[in-house]
């Protein structure tokens, strides 16, 4: 039997996701497959809160799309199944926090898979590109994405160049939020996963779903959908026993006891 490329380690309320598919942990359509379900069942899943991807090995995170699999033929426009490529980029409800910690080179279809993360973390020695200008085709997720999240010239720079990005570049234009030496990465990229999942779930969803919604819509529309109750994690958490609880331990001086209800 083959084993799955993809292995998950649930500890407490994270889950840890690693890509394991060597040599370079590229995705095929049967690997974005998995993920998707993956993923599917981590947001359907009411105790997990914190999801942590990484991949195995030292020197890849992802190169995206397996073009060997794509030569023997898997179709560029085939079935990525349920969320997309990699499980993640068109996800819908998906309102739990996502981690990506990368632990080597992350470019293409592995660089648009980590922006569909909240919260990027890297090791010291990884590096960042969008090569696809090379081989005749487009970053198609990266394009939507890059250019809101970086600023607009150094995003279309990548974009139209393909040229690489090492850690220190890639933090200091906001593109990963931390870099640790590899060694330590995971220790704090599952330091991180914790104190998150200590959290609010509840409040965690409604931020997720407004920054989501919010992304295409002008302010003022935007604060409407909230007083007028229009984003259902919203009124989910003003109704909840956990905004009770919050006000309570405050308080009474102590750390709430969030319940996701």
């Amino acid at each position: 039997m083959t084993e799955s490329p993809i292995k998950t380690h649930r500890r407490g309320h994270v889950l840890e996701v690693t890509l394991d598919r060597p040599k370079a942990n590229a995705i095929d359509l049967a690997t974005s497959r998995i993920m998707g379900d993956v993923f599917t069942a981590f947001r359907d899943d009411p105790e997990l809160r914190v999801a942590l991807l990484t991949a195995a090995g030292e020197k890849f995170f992802c190169p995206g799309w397996d073009l060997k699999a794509a030569a023997e033929g898997d179709a560029v426009d085939g079935d990525y199944g349920v969320g997309g490529f990699g499980g993640l980029q068109e996800l819908r409800g998906l309102n739990k926090p996502v981690i990506a910690a990368i632990n080597g080179i992350c470019c293409g279809g592995g660089l648009e898979l980590a922006l569909s993360a909240d919260i990027i973390l890297a090791a010291d020695h990884a590096s960042f590109a969008l090569p696809e200008i090379r081989s005749g085709t487009v970053a198609d997720a990266a394009s939507v994405k890059l250019p809101k999240r970086i600023p607009y010239h150094i995003a279309m720079e990548m974009l139209l160049t393909g040229r690489w990005l090492d850690t220190a570049e890639a933090a200091r234009w906001g593109l990963i939020n931390h870099v640790y030496p590899a060694g330590e990465l995971m220790a704090e990229a599952r330091k991180l996963a914790d104190l998150l999942a200590a959290g609010p779930p509840l409040v965690q969803a409604a931020i997720k779903e407004v920054v989501r919604e919010a992304e295409g819509m002008k302010f003022q529309d935007a604060m409407n959908r909230i007083t007028k109750s229009q984003f259902a994690t919203v009124e989910r958490l003003y109704r909840s026993e956990d905004q009770k609880e919050g006000a309570r331990a405050f308080a009474e001086k102590r750390d709430p006891d969030w319940k996701g209800k």
